[in-house]
Protein backbone atom coordinates (compact mmCIF):
# COMPACT_ATOMS: atom_id res chain seq x y z
CA UNK A 1 0.00 0.00 0.00
CA UNK A 2 1.41 3.29 -0.80
CA UNK A 3 1.43 5.95 1.77
CA UNK A 4 2.00 8.58 -0.63
CA UNK A 5 -1.58 10.34 -0.55
CA UNK A 6 -1.91 10.29 3.11
CA UNK A 7 1.64 11.60 3.87
CA UNK A 8 0.89 14.55 1.06
CA UNK A 9 -2.36 15.10 3.18
CA UNK A 10 -0.84 14.95 6.62
CA UNK A 11 1.62 17.30 4.96
CA UNK A 12 -0.93 19.98 3.66
CA UNK A 13 -2.94 20.13 6.70
CA UNK A 14 -0.32 20.49 8.81
CA UNK A 15 1.54 23.21 6.28
CA UNK A 16 -1.89 25.10 6.01
CA UNK A 17 -2.13 24.98 10.12
CA UNK A 18 0.92 26.52 10.86
CA UNK A 19 0.52 29.12 8.38
CA UNK A 20 -2.89 29.85 10.40
CA UNK A 21 -1.61 29.28 13.93
CA UNK A 22 1.29 31.45 12.71
CA UNK A 23 0.27 34.49 10.03
CA UNK A 24 -2.88 35.16 11.87
CA UNK A 25 -4.22 38.03 14.60
CA UNK A 26 -7.71 36.72 15.25
CA UNK A 27 -7.95 34.17 18.12
CA UNK A 28 -10.41 32.02 16.71
CA UNK A 29 -8.18 31.63 13.40
CA UNK A 30 -5.53 30.49 15.13
CA UNK A 31 -7.39 28.02 17.12
CA UNK A 32 -8.90 26.65 13.42
CA UNK A 33 -5.11 26.50 12.46
CA UNK A 34 -4.03 24.30 15.65
CA UNK A 35 -6.96 22.11 14.98
CA UNK A 36 -5.02 21.31 11.45
CA UNK A 37 -2.10 20.71 12.85
CA UNK A 38 -3.80 17.96 15.15
CA UNK A 39 -6.12 16.46 11.98
CA UNK A 40 -2.50 15.95 10.09
CA UNK A 41 -1.03 14.44 12.86
CA UNK A 42 -3.92 12.38 13.09
CA UNK A 43 -4.04 11.06 9.21
CA UNK A 44 -0.41 10.50 9.75
CA UNK A 45 -0.82 8.28 12.45
CA UNK A 46 -3.69 6.36 11.23
CA UNK A 47 -2.44 6.16 7.79
CA UNK A 48 1.08 4.62 8.83
CA UNK A 49 -0.86 2.41 11.47
CA UNK A 50 -3.46 1.28 9.11
CA UNK A 51 0.18 0.25 6.38
CA UNK A 52 1.74 -1.30 9.23
CA UNK A 53 -1.07 -4.34 9.47
CA UNK A 54 -0.48 -4.22 13.44
CA UNK A 55 -3.99 -3.88 15.10
CA UNK A 56 -1.87 -3.39 18.22
CA UNK A 57 0.42 -0.67 17.13
CA UNK A 58 -1.63 2.24 19.43
CA UNK A 59 -3.06 3.67 15.39
CA UNK A 60 -6.85 2.03 16.49
CA UNK A 61 -6.59 3.69 19.91
CA UNK A 62 -4.58 6.73 19.82
CA UNK A 63 -6.61 8.89 17.76
CA UNK A 64 -9.62 8.45 19.89
CA UNK A 65 -8.15 10.47 22.74
CA UNK A 66 -6.67 12.78 19.97
CA UNK A 67 -10.16 13.77 19.34
CA UNK A 68 -10.77 13.59 23.19
CA UNK A 69 -8.57 16.25 23.53
CA UNK A 70 -9.07 18.42 20.73
CA UNK A 71 -12.95 18.47 21.45
CA UNK A 72 -11.90 19.91 25.15
CA UNK A 73 -9.34 22.11 23.65
CA UNK A 74 -11.32 23.52 21.14
CA UNK A 75 -14.30 23.98 24.13
CA UNK A 76 -11.96 25.46 26.64
CA UNK A 77 -10.11 27.54 24.56
CA UNK A 78 -13.63 29.08 23.18
CA UNK A 79 -14.57 29.78 26.25
CA UNK A 80 -11.29 31.64 27.15
CA UNK A 81 -11.50 33.67 23.62
CA UNK A 82 -15.71 34.70 24.76
CA UNK A 83 -14.10 35.70 28.17
CA UNK A 84 -11.65 37.59 26.40
CA UNK A 85 -14.02 39.14 23.73
CA UNK A 86 -16.44 40.42 26.74
CA UNK A 87 -13.41 42.15 28.55
CA UNK A 88 -11.46 44.12 26.08
CA UNK A 89 -13.92 44.44 23.51
CA UNK A 90 -12.03 42.57 20.57
CA UNK A 91 -10.40 39.27 20.01
CA UNK A 92 -7.55 40.34 18.24
CA UNK A 93 -4.36 38.80 19.64
CA UNK A 94 -1.68 41.78 18.76
CA UNK A 95 -3.38 44.87 19.51
CA UNK A 96 -3.09 46.26 22.97
CA UNK A 97 -5.40 46.74 25.73
CA UNK A 98 -5.38 50.26 25.60
CA UNK A 99 -6.19 49.67 21.65
CA UNK A 100 -8.92 47.48 22.63
CA UNK A 101 -10.47 49.87 25.53
CA UNK A 102 -10.69 52.73 23.14
CA UNK A 103 -12.37 50.24 20.49
CA UNK A 104 -14.72 48.66 23.40
CA UNK A 105 -16.05 52.34 24.66
CA UNK A 106 -16.68 53.29 20.68
CA UNK A 107 -18.88 51.72 19.93
CA UNK A 108 -20.27 49.44 16.91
Amino acid sequence: MSLLGPYVLAAVLVGTGLYGALARRNAVLMLIGVELILGGALVLLVSTAAASGDQWSGGTVLPLFIITIAAAEVALALAVILAAFRLRGSIDLTASDRTASEHAEAGP
